[in-house]
């Protein structure tokens, strides 16, 4: 399920999950989604990695969040959530991370497979 991405330019990995997770699941790349995240930023007076600044950006890039019921905080992790959706492009978010899951397979620059997703953003076919 696990598979191994960086699209940073410079190899980095640390800081910039929502940018790497973003330019995956939208096929951006990673410098076009972090220049549209700092001006979402800018525009809201608010650092580009912020929850409430990039899921403003992916509202307005169409997405639309959903709410992972919490009945065992901790307990459905990010494999989990690939076990049920084999099918479509997810954004996850944890709180604290931010993955990128298509098709089944969650990419990441590490393992983060039992990490905890609270929400997700995805859209809609058309």
């Amino acid at each position: 399920m696990f598979i191994h991405r960086n699209p940073n330019p410079s190899g980095s990995y640390v800081g910039d999950c929502v940018v790497r997770a973003i330019s995956i699941a939208m096929q951006k790349s990673w410098y076009e989604v972090y220049v549209d995240l700092c001006l979402q930023g800018l525009l809201m007076y608010d650092m580009p990695s912020s929850n409430r600044v990039w899921n403003e950006y992916l509202k307005t890039e169409g997405y639309k969040r959903y709410i992972i019921p919490s009945d065992c905080p901790g307990c459905y992790t990010v494999k989990d959530f690939c076990g049920e959706h084999f099918k479509g492009t997810y954004i996850l978010g944890t709180g604290t991370h931010v993955i990128a899951v298509k098709n089944g397979r969650y990419f990441d620059t590490w393992d983060s497979g039992d990490e905890a997703p609270i929400w997700y953003w995805t859209k809609e076919e058309e």
